[in-house]
């Protein structure tokens, strides 16, 4: 039977862990959105090159706020290849968030995806330090992401 699946029942992904780089912005949002709907999920989410035991960012924590989601708590953390391997699903921001992530710990190259994998397998783009219509896009991105991972968890 392949990896990850079970009985024919679709993706079984009971560990996700979202990537981004400084784990501040794009990865806290899209690892909130997640738990908020995938109850049944452990979900975490780390850094690349992570602003290590920092908050979310401010304007993130805003445009989360305004869509009724708590970055409350957050504390951003540095991805090893250990937390790689600990986990069944790693959903990356970007392409070129593949290739680091493959360098760091090669053997889970076949369990990372993006996180917009099913909205035309785009790059979720870094808002940080941009305006507040950039973070609304990209929350709207993730969003939309999360809710067809969620469908796919599903089928």
């Amino acid at each position: 039977m392949a990896a990850g699946m079970q009985d024919g029942k679709g993706m079984m992904f009971d560990k996700i862990l979202v990537v981004c780089v400084g784990n501040i912005c794009r990865s806290p949002i899209g690892e909130r959105l997640l738990k908020r709907q995938a109850k049944d999920k452990t979900i975490t989410s780390a850094g690349l090159n992570a602003v290590v035991g920092s908050s979310a960012d401010s304007a993130a924590i805003k445009v989360a706020r305004e869509n009724d989601l708590s970055l409350e708590g957050h504390v951003a953390k540095q991805l090893t290849a250990q937390l790689c391997r600990e986990n069944d699903l790693i959903l990356v921001m970007e392409k070129k968030h593949f290739d680091l992530i493959c360098k760091l710990a090669p053997e889970v190259r076949g369990k990372v995806m993006l996180y917009a994998y099913w909205l035309d397998k785009r790059d979720i783009p870094d808002p940080y330090r941009r305006d507040a219509d950039v973070f609304k896009h990209v929350y709207n991105l993730l969003d939309m992401s999360t809710r067809k991972w969620v469908e796919a968890f599903n089928r």
